[in-house]
């Protein structure tokens, strides 16, 4: 009886901590990241440069004479669309983990992200300015959904979706869109293939305020919309039949989850490319802390996922001198290892979360 009366207060504490930690280690990473480069700037001067913007002075401005220029025109761009992209991907994983039912889902492993760069690399070949410079971001959203919609409801099987049917299902996006996009670096030309190569290996070296300006909003409404689901996620974890009984509409819910992943991958994919496993890793470790209550797993999630796309980042720059490395090759090699963890974890509980 003591140890069930404390659990409430322990969570809560965990919840304060765990949110207090990754708070300031995102802040400390995008103070890193924003000051280390060719031309390295000291933190203290990084933050003098975002203070004096809003009109305070006490900290010192870049001591070089390039050094404000260089954060502005380019590295806070960059490590703003890490932050946001981080948070969208592993709030993706998130909801997608959710709707499933599986530990599993998650938008590189099943073929979203995949899918969603096929309509990017469509716009980008055929040169389509249908929606102006929203044009290749709805392009990458409708190709998620679609990826997504296919997920669905090929893995669905007598009201409840098979693990096995789910990764082969993603495993077929993934060998189809792969098919797609070497079509398209086929018939593209040789500023087109460049871009392509961009898509499928991840990368943020060309992030602008502009992109950041257009991919900000979007990712906020699908936040916003994650948090306003997230009562009734928790009501469909008890079970499809208990979840009616509550009031929920169960495919109305799973639709429209499934139009918000595809906004916020379509959202991350346009401007950064495949970058696969942030959703997958974040929300199982935040589960893990926090346990299963969907409405603090989203704000854990978002900033966690900021914080991995952020060091990620940094090490791309960083890693091998004078290379960018591609930021997509370094998920995976974080959670490439996790997947097989946690596939193995998976089968030997038989499908729990865990």
């Amino acid at each position: 009886m003591k140890n069930s009366a404390s659990t409430p207060a322990s969570r809560r504490t965990a919840k304060g901590v765990l949110f207090a930690a990754l708070t300031l280690a995102l802040v400390l990473a995008l103070l890193a990241s924003a000051g280390t480069g060719q031309l390295a700037i000291p933190p203290a001067e990084v933050l003098g440069s975002l203070l004096h913007k809003i009109g305070i002075d006490w900290l010192p401005l870049p001591a070089h004479a390039a050094g404000d220029q260089t954060l502005w025109a380019i590295r806070f761009p960059r490590v703003t669309m890490a932050a946001l992209v981080g948070a969208g991907l592993a709030v993706s994983g998130l909801l997608m983990q959710a709707i499933f039912g599986n530990p599993l889902a998650e938008p590189g492993v099943i073929g979203i992200s995949s899918g969603a760069a096929v309509g990017a690399g469509l716009s980008i070949v055929f040169g389509l300015t249908l929606f102006g410079q929203w044009t290749t971001a709805v392009f990458a959203f409708a190709a998620g959904l679609i990826a997504t919609l296919i997920v669905y409801f090929m893995s669905r099987a007598d009201g409840r979706t098979e693990v096995v049917t789910l990764v082969l299902t993603g495993i077929a996006i993934n060998a189809i869109a792969g098919a797609a996009i070497a079509l398209l670096t086929f018939l593209g030309d040789t500023q087109s293939r460049e871009q392509i190569v961009f898509w499928q290996l991840g990368s943020l070296a060309g992030s602008r305020w502009q992109q950041v300006i257009i991919v900000a909003p979007v990712l906020a409404i699908g936040m916003l919309a994650a948090y306003l689901v997230a009562r009734k996620l928790d009501l469909l974890a008890l079970g499809e039949r208990n979840a009616r009984h509550l009031g929920v509409n169960v495919e109305a819910l799973r639709i429209g989850v499934i139009v918000l992943v595809a906004l916020l991958v379509g959202a991350s994919v346009a401007f950064a490319g495949i970058i696969s496993f942030v959703g997958l890793v974040i929300p199982h470790l935040m589960r893990m802390i926090l346990g299963p209550a969907h409405l603090p797993l989203v704000t854990a999630s978002a900033l966690g996922g900021a914080l991995l796309l952020t060091l990620a980042d940094l090490g791309a720059r960083t890693l091998v001198p004078m290379a960018d490395l591609p930021i997509g090759m370094l998920t995976a090699l974080v959670g490439g290892p996790f997947f097989f963890w946690l596939l193995r974890r998976t089968r030997k509980r038989s499908g729990g979360w865990g």
